[in-house]
């Protein structure tokens, strides 16, 4: 497991060229001094985006199965997973930021709508 990415994944380089593609400048990559440390952050406007892998994050819309052996070990490092998630988009919300959760499976279907998503957030 040591060989998987936890920054600049495909997902989120395709977000960010969209944004890029789209005018949407002035983020900043995992940024270490708030909390939570998004995978961009516009410290300005205090938005978190967080671009999920449907597989390690446990997508709501993917619904994917658990390996078939270890389940016990599969099990536990998932929870880990959606647990730490959810303590960091709170954690943002109570020093008051707002988050944007895009996942994998979104942005590889329907690119569009996370950079509309991104800009909702921006300019509401």
């Amino acid at each position: 497991m040591s060989a998987i990415k936890d920054r600049n994944t495909k997902p989120e380089l395709i977000l960010r060229g969209a944004l890029w593609h789209n005018g949407i400048k002035g983020y900043r990559l995992h940024w270490k001094k708030v909390q939570g440390r998004p995978d961009i952050a516009f410290p300005g406007k205090r938005i978190a985006v967080f671009v999920n892998g449907c597989y390690w994050h446990r997508c709501p819309h993917c619904n994917l199965p658990l390996p078939k052996s270890n389940v016990d070990f599969w099990k536990k490092k998932f929870e880990k997973n959606t647990s730490r998630d959810k303590r960091k988009l709170d954690q943002l919300h109570a020093i008051g930021w707002k988050t944007v959760t895009i996942w994998e499976c979104q942005v590889n279907t329907d690119l569009p709508s996370c950079v509309e998503k991104v800009k909702e957030a921006l300019y509401e």
